[in-house]
Parts: C-alpha cells; sequence; structure tokens
C-alpha cells in the first residue's frame, strides 16, 4: 500500500525479455541511499505500478513484469532512460500524506491538454469509459502514482492542478501532450459505486 507521494525519480537502466519473451525484467536506478538495504520481495510502486523487488544494487533494483501487467499499463512502452515516479510502501506508523493507494492500476489515459492557471498548471487527461463514473470533483485519483486531487471532470476527462514542486520531484516535469499514464481510481470511490449497485 502507498500514499501516491512520490519519493523519487527513478529511471529504467535495463529491460530483459524473459518468460518466452512475453513477460520483462526491469532494471530501474533508484537514488535511495539505503537501495541496497531494500528486502528482496518489498513492494515498489512505479509510476503507480506495484512492482516486487527481485533484486537489488548500491543504485539499482529489479522486478519482473508479466504479460498482463505489459497489456494494462504503460509499462510495455517504457525504454532504457525512461523516467519513472518511484515510492516505497507504507510501514505502520508512516504519514499518509496523500491517499491510500494500492499500486493496482485500472487503465491509462492520455495527457491531452497542459494549460498555465496562475502559480501552476492545469493538466486535462482523458479516462477509460468504464472508469469515468468513478471520477468525482475533489475527490482523489492517482496519476502515474502521484495522488492527485480532481478539479473538473466533464465527460471522458478529467483535470488536475499540479504546482511547481510537484512538476519538478515527479514524471510531470517530463510529461508532454500525447503521453500515457497509468491511472487508478479512489478505492472508496469503488466501493461506494459498488454498494450503489446492489442496493
Amino acid at each position: 500500500m502507498f500514499t501516491g507521494i512520490v519519493t523519487a525519480l527513478g529511471t529504467v537502466r535495463e529491460i530483459a525479455p524473459i518468460g518466452a519473451g512475453r513477460d520483462m525484467r526491469l532494471t530501474i536506478a533508484a537514488p535511495w541511499p539505503d537501495t541496497a538495504a531494500i528486502p528482496i520481495g518489498a513492494s515498489i510502486a512505479c509510476s503507480g505500478c506495484c512492482l516486487t523487488a527481485v533484486g537489488v544494487g548500491a543504485d539499482w533494483f529489479a522486478a519482473d513484469v508479466s504479460a498482463e501487467t505489459l497489456a494494462r499499463t504503460t509499462l510495455g512502452a517504457w525504454r532504457s532512460g525512461s523516467r519513472i515516479n518511484l515510492e516505497r510502501s507504507l510501514r505502520l506508523g508512516d504519514e499518509l500524506g496523500g491517499h491510500l493507494v494500492f499500486g493496482h492500476v485500472d487503465g491509462t489515459g492520455e495527457a491531452l491538454e497542459a494549460r498555465p492557471e496562475q502559480g501552476s498548471v492545469r493538466w486535462r487527461f482523458s479516462i477509460p469509459p468504464a472508469l469515468a463514473r468513478f471520477i468525482a470533483v475533489k475527490g482523489s485519483i492517482a496519476v502515474d502514482g502521484v495522488s492527485l486531487t480532481v478539479n473538473a471532470v466533464s465527460g471522458q476527462d478529467f483535470s488536475v492542478n499540479i504546482i511547481p514542486h510537484t512538476a519538478e520531484v515527479t514524471r510531470f516535469g517530463w510529461l508532454a501532450q500525447g503521453d500515457s499514464v497509468n491511472l487508478e481510481i479512489d478505492m472508496l470511490a469503488r466501493y461506494a459505486a459498488r454498494f450503489a449497485e446492489t442496493r
């Protein structure tokens, strides 16, 4: 479990095919000072996708990615040099600064527009039709693993505002119109919708 507060920007260092070429092993450069001490089996959110560390070194970790994950997230488009948001899993007693993020990507969206708005930038993203009903103004959403507040919803798209600090410490500083992003809806919205369906 995560909070959507990105703690580092990582870089894909190497991609190796495994599982008859359908799966892959990622080696990701990570700037944490204690990367080598990450336990094998630890969960790390990589641009919103929860991956399991299968190897670690002084400034890197490795994770295996299944064909299922590659098909449902942006990970299949990653290349050597791709910048990604990183967050280590929560420990009991940690500050919950964002919202509860599970690292289970619900779908992908597209960056449609970035428009300066006073001291921030308003980003507009498309969302798959099946997920649109879970998005609400002032609700939470994770975009590439970043916990954000929804500021507007219109049909099949939504908008969030990105302050300069967030752009500096996440992949938003490199994001461009047309880029794909991983989306995770707020779990509370999912359960509320399910409850309403069964009433």
